[in-house]
């Protein structure tokens, strides 16, 4: 999944969440979503467990996409975020921001 100091599992645990927040920004594409990732310091996420991501969150309603013509070279595939999708990153990010404060409570004193 990633070349990164960040247990795998725990990667795939927050993968969804942090694409639907860049989705939130507005519409981009797959290698801009995995630039984004990276410079936010998660690490290297290959398209072979980004574009899989995106299918399901698409399947799923989360997440729409178009082909757009590329500037001087073949088109790309945007994804943007649809309402069902900003209203699971809603859900998600309280659950996550409870779930972080739950277990730093548990770590804090070790």
């Amino acid at each position: 999944m990633s070349e990164s100091r960040w247990p795998s599992e725990w990667l795939r645990g927050v993968l969804e969440l942090c694409v639907l927040g860049v989705l939130a920004d507005g519409p981009t594409y797959g290698y801009a979503i995995a630039q984004r990732l990276e410079e936010a310091g998660l690490g290297v996420v290959k398209g072979g467990t980004l574009y899989p991501l995106l299918a399901r969150l698409e399947a799923d309603g989360f997440v729409e996409s178009s082909w757009q013509a590329g500037d001087g070279g073949p088109g790309r595939k945007y994804f943007s975020l649809t309402r069902t999708g900003a209203a699971r990153l809603r859900e998600r990010a309280g659950l996550w921001r409870g779930f972080t404060h739950l277990t730093h409570g548990l770590l804090e004193t070790r």
